[in-house]
C-alpha cells in the first residue's frame, strides 16, 4: 500500500469532513422544520436540540471508538460507521415523528465518534515527522472547506424544503467503495484481544486533551453568540451574519495550511501560545469594535489562532501516544473536543444574564491572554529542561 497516493489521502480526507457536516448542515433548515412541528409542546427546543444532539453523542462515543479499534482493527468498524452514518444522517428525510428524528441524529453522532477517531489514527498509522505535521493540517483545512461548502449547499437547497437538506448525508455511500479499496490496516499494527494495561502515555498528555476542551468552550462562542452580539449592535442582515461566521472558518484553513512551517520553527507549547495570542486579539477586537469591521477584523484572528491550535493538538497527541493505545489516545482527544463544544453554552451562556456580551468578549480576552503566556512559559521551561538534559 502507497500511504502517498492521492487516493489514500483523498480518502482519508473525504472520511474526517464529515465530522463537519454532521452538526452545521442542517442549519439554515431549522426555522422551517420548526413551523412543521409547530403542533408539538416544546417543539423550538426539540428541533435546535437536533443541531447540537450528535456532539453529545460523539463526545460519549469516540473513547469507546478508540479502545476497540486498538483491540480489533481500524477498517471494519469504519465501513460499518460509514452505513450507519448515512441511515442515521438521512432521518429527517424520511421521518415525520421528531423524537425518532433525535434518535437518527443520535445514531449519527455515534458514526462520527467512530469516523473521526479511525481517520485521524490512521493519519497517525500511515504517516511520521514532517509528512505527519503536513497531513494534519490538511486534514483541519479540509474539515473546515468542508463546513463551508456543506452550510452553503444545506442553506440552498432548504430553500427548496427544509428535509433535502439530510440527504447530503448520503455523501458516506460515496467514500464507503473508496474506504474498501484504498485503505488498509497498519502493516505495524499488531491486534490483540487484551492490550497491556502497563502501556501509558506521559502525563503531558491529559494537559493537551484538557487544553483542547478549553479551546473549543472559548471558541464555541462565536457561532452561538455572534448572530446575536451583531444584531445587538445593528447589523441586521442575515447574509452578513452568515458571511461572518463563515469567514472564521475560512481564515482556519489558511493557517492549517501553513502548519506544518509554523511547527518546524517552534514547539508544540509555543503554537499554543501563538494561537492563543491570536484569540485574544480576536476577542478583543469585538468587544471594543462595536462594528461590523471589527467583528469582522476578530472573525480573522480566530480562525486563524484556531487552524494553528487544532492540527497542533492532534499531532502532539500523535507523537505521545504510543502505536499499542494510540487509537484510545485519540478517541480520548476526540471526546474532549466534543466535549468542549456541548459545555460552551452551559458554561457560558449564563454570564449574558450578568454583563454585555461585549463585557463577556471582554472577560475572555484577560483569560485567552493569560493561557497564552502560561504555554509560552511552558515552552521556555521545555527548552531549558532539555539544555540540562
Amino acid at each position: 500500500m502507497n500511504t502517498e497516493s492521492w487516493q489514500v489521502k483523498l480518502t482519508l480526507l473525504l472520511v474526517s469532513s464529515l465530522t463537519i457536516m454532521s452538526m452545521i448542515t442542517i442549519s439554515a433548515s431549522l426555522p422551517d422544520m420548526t413551523k412543521a412541528f409547530s403542533g408539538l409542546p416544546n417543539a423550538e427546543n426539540l428541533v435546535k436540540l437536533t443541531l447540537s444532539f450528535p456532539g453529545l453523542f460523539i463526545a460519549l462515543t469516540a473513547i469507546i471508538a478508540g479502545r476497540f479499534i486498538d483491540k480489533f482493527g481500524r477498517l471494519r468498524l469504519l465501513n460499518a460507521a460509514l452505513i450507519l452514518y448515512a441511515i442515521g444522517g438521512t432521518s429527517g428525510y424520511w421521518l415525520d415523528n421528531i423524537y425518532m428524528i433525535l434518535a437518527g441524529r443520535a445514531l449519527l453522532g455515534i458514526c462520527v465518534g467512530i469516523t473521526m477517531t479511525i481517520a485521524t489514527t490512521l493519519i497517525a498509522d500511515y504517516y511520521q515527522g514532517k509528512s505527519r505535521q503536513k497531513f494534519a493540517g490538511i486534514q483541519i483545512a479540509v474539515m473546515s472547506f468542508g463546513g463551508i461548502l456543506f452550510v452553503t449547499l444545506g442553506g440552498v437547497l432548504a430553500d427548496i424544503s427544509w428535509r433535502i437538506p439530510f440527504l447530503l448525508y448520503l455523501f458516506p455511500v460515496i467514500i464507503l467503495p473508496m474506504a474498501s479499496m484504498f485503505l488498509k490496516e497498519p502493516k505495524t499494527l499488531h491486534v490483540v484481544k487484551n492490550i497491556d494495561t502497563a502501556i501509558k502515555s506521559p502525563k503531558i498528555i491529559w494537559l493537551v486533551f484538557v487544553n483542547v476542551m478549553i479551546m473549543w468552550i472559548l471558541f464555541f462562542i462565536i457561532p452561538v453568540q455572534i448572530p446575536f452580539y451583531l444584531k445587538s449592535i445593528g447589523i441586521e442582515k442575515n447574509t452578513l451574519i452568515g458571511i461572518a461566521i463563515a469567514s472564521s472558518t475560512l481564515f482556519s484553513v489558511f493557517s492549517s495550511l501553513s502548519f506544518s512551517r509554523i511547527k518546524d520553527r517552534f514547539s508544540f507549547q509555543q503554537v499554543f501560545g501563538i494561537g492563543y495570542f491570536l484569540m485574544a486579539l480576536a476577542f478583543a477586537s469585538i468587544s471594543y469594535g462595536g462594528s461590523f469591521g471589527m467583528v469582522m477584523i476578530g472573525m480573522l484572528l480566530a480562525g486563524l489562532g484556531m487552524g494553528l491550535m487544532i492540527p497542533n493538538a492532534n499531532v502532539w497527541v500523535m507523537q505521545l501516544a504510543p502505536e499499542q493505545i494510540r487509537g484510545q489516545e485519540i478517541g480520548r482527544l476526540t471526546t474532549f473536543w466534543f466535549m468542549g463544544q456541548f459545555l460552551s453554552p452551559i458554561i457560558l451562556l449564563p454570564f449574558l444574564n450578568l454583563m454585555t456580551h461585549s463585557q463577556l468578549f471582554l472577560v475572555l480576552t484577560f483569560i485567552i491572554v493569560g493561557l497564552s503566556l502560561g504555554f509560552f512559559v511552558l515552552g521556555i521551561l521545555n527548552k531549558k529542561s532539555k539544555v540540562k538534559s
